[in-house]
């Protein structure tokens, strides 16, 4: 089976990406950025996974640190065959451009833009080299038209910059077999970042055509359908896991 790199898979919405890649046999090399605690337990809960699943810390706004997560990685289960890039920096506070510091555009940019071009230098060697890959990046509702975001203006210039990034590498890299896609999870939040369906099936989400709130499982069953061997022919697609909130934006 494979490896997967799969960056901040012990929180959030990577962490049924992490366990699904897992269920399947693949090895998985993940990161936690200061939660040292969290991904204790994350290694606790998939103790039975544990000749598979290998944690480092890493800050993804750091171009060393990437290298030597990788270099790591590598070292642990071999070449990279899945690059899934789920870390991204965010500013929580509302706040327009122009009240923006240096910093905070810096690590969003930085985290968002940056960090993917670095992964993408340190591990598609290895995907030429055995003419496989499959690399899937984190966009947000909306992000393939470039859609502005009040109050979030570094984090939707990043993910914007990250679409056209995702669709160049994905003609430039498809004579290696290699694929690259973006999904775009929609109003997920809470404990469903890290919830399964069955669970959310119980929960009733009116603002959502479907009628249940998303999951981190609906994210990490797109991205597993993406890395599939057969999927090669979706490349540079973007994916719109909103349960049809999307739809309602657009024509209402």
């Amino acid at each position: 089976m494979g490896h997967a790199l799969i960056t901040a898979g012990t929180s959030g919405l990577g962490r049924q990406v992490i366990q699904a890649f897992l269920e399947a046999g693949h090895c998985v090399t993940t990161t936690y950025y200061s939660n040292a605690e969290k991904a204790r337990e994350v290694q606790y809960e998939l103790a039975s996974y544990s000749h598979l699943l290998h944690i480092e810390q890493a800050d993804v706004t750091n171009k060393q640190d990437i290298a030597n997560l990788v270099n790591r990685a590598v070292d642990h289960h071999g070449g990279i065959d899945y690059l899934i890039n789920n870390a991204g920096p965010f500013v929580f506070e509302r706040k327009k451009l122009l009240d923006y510091s240096d910093n905070e555009w810096d690590e969003i940019v930085n985290g968002n833009l940056d960090a993917v071009f670095y992964l993408l230098k340190q591990t598609v060697p290895y995907m030429r080299k055995q003419r496989f890959g499959r690399i899937v990046n984190y966009g947000f509702q909306g992000a393939n038209s470039a859609s502005g975001w009040l109050y979030r203006a570094a984090f939707a210039a990043a993910k914007s910059g990250l679409v056209s990034l995702t669709k160049t590498v994905a003609f430039e890299e498809a004579e290696y077999q290699i694929t690259s896609n973006m999904v775009c999870p929609g109003n997920i939040v809470g404990e469903m970042k890290e919830a399964g369906i069955e669970k959310s099936r119980k929960v009733h989400d009116d603002k959502t055509p479907i009628g249940r709130p998303g999951t981190g499982e609906d994210i990490a069953r797109m991205i597993m359908y993406l890395c599939d061997p057969d999927s090669d022919m979706i490349t540079g697609s973007v994916f719109e896991i909103t349960g049809g909130i999307d739809v309602i934006n657009r024509y209402r």
